[in-house]
């Protein structure tokens, strides 16, 4: 399948497709002064084989996809792609090459690109990558305890939700300030799949997710960090197979594995006075996150503000209380007033950490590299 030829200049509708492990989320903005998101949706639980066809029959209902002439894509790994990119063959070559790192994201990814490819061949594509953003982390952060052959086929710590970050930066420099910016900011992207990452001077120093977006913390249905003795003890006692490890650590773990109910948190805290197994999921992921603050406090020498973000991190106010309620000793303090608000600073006036809500936008995200790359407006 042939990516398309000649680029589209000054695109005036672009479409930012965000592909997710259950979900695709799409958003189509308009390209005048400043970029206008003019429709959105979102196509939730498909599976892989059809999920190319579900994104598809979504957007032939929005009148504004017949004119989107610049597409652009999440993706959520590229090991050494480190800039937006335009879709060629040798980029799908690459990033089927690597598909098998993440089988439950790469390939459903590279197939919506293939879709329009085929169905819209003379729309130009751009890719852009959600390990990105961690590129310039310094290299102990990136070393992983294996032998150094391994290192030399691309085996090491990359992180994720890239876009999400980047875009956290840009509104904490436009709310708080060019200074905060440049400060010790650490970043709580809380959702299905979650993790925090370290920032100074606004590049990343660490982040909790490594060669793939299982590790770190606990997540939905993601077991995050594991001891990797597990796999030789289920393999001898279960006659657990490589396939069915992957299943258990990605789809059967995590928040769903604890709570044995769902891996939903709010349904959690809903539960959580009468089932002694969601508290435990809940207190597990505020354990952790916690203990990664803690941890990314230490890698920042210091810590001058933690920007909450993602599902959790932007609605679940008993999470964010929770996560905060042990970091005093570095000067976090919350309003509990405010914080019960969901507004955007929830510190309290004599906290030294400022702590705040910023809700994450990929898709603008997707949507200006696209217009960058391709040299069209703004």
């Amino acid at each position: 399948m042939r990516p398309a030829a000649g680029a589209a200049s000054e695109p005036s509708r672009v479409l930012a497709v965000n592909g997710g492990s259950s979900s695709i989320k799409f958003a189509i903005f308009g390209t005048g002064k400043q970029l206008e998101r003019v429709a959105h949706g979102a196509v939730e639980r498909v599976e892989d084989d059809s999920a190319a066809d579900a994104l598809w029959s979504a957007l032939e209902r929005e009148p504004e996809f017949a004119g989107v002439q610049a597409i652009g894509h999440r993706v959520v790994h590229g090991m050494r792609h480190v800039e937006p990119e335009r879709v060629s063959g040798e980029l799908l070559r690459d990033l089927r090459g690597i598909s098998s790192i993440v089988p439950d994201h790469l390939p459903r990814e590279i197939s919506l690109i293939e879709l329009f490819c085929e169905r819209r061949p003379a729309v130009p594509q751009v890719v852009c990558f959600d390990t990105a953003f961690h590129r310039a982390m310094p290299r102990v952060a990136k070393l992983l305890a294996i032998p150094r052959r391994l290192e030399a086929m691309g085996v090491q710590r990359y992180g994720f939700h890239g876009l999400s970050y980047a875009y956290l930066m840009e509104e904490l420099a436009r709310v708080a300030g060019s200074s905060a910016a440049r400060g010790r900011v650490i970043l709580a992207h809380l959702g299905s799949g979650a993790s925090l990452a370290a920032v100074r001077d606004g590049k990343s120093v660490d982040t909790s997710m490594g060669f793939t977006p299982a590790s770190g913390l606990v997540m939905a249905t993601r077991t995050g960090d594991l001891d990797p003795g597990l796999v030789s003890f289920l393999s001898r006692t279960e006659q657990t197979t490589p396939e069915q490890f992957d299943a258990m650590v990605n789809h059967e773990s995590g928040l769903l594995g604890v709570s044995e109910t769902s891996c939903d948190m709010r349904d959690l805290l809903a539960r959580e006075t009468g089932d002694v197994r969601a508290a435990e999921a809940v207190a597990l992921f505020c354990y952790q996150a916690r203990k990664w603050i803690g941890a990314f406090a230490a890698a920042l020498e210091g810590l001058d503000t933690i920007v909450f973000a993602g599902g959790i991190g932007e609605n679940a106010a008993a999470v964010r209380a929770r996560i905060c309620d042990g970091l005093r000793f570095l000067g976090v303090e919350l309003d509990t007033a405010l914080n019960e608000r969901g507004a955007p600073l929830i510190s309290a006036g004599a906290s030294r950490v400022a702590v705040r809500v910023i809700r994450t936008d990929e898709e603008v995200m997707i949507a200006r590299s696209v217009v960058a790359l391709l040299g069209a407006r703004p």
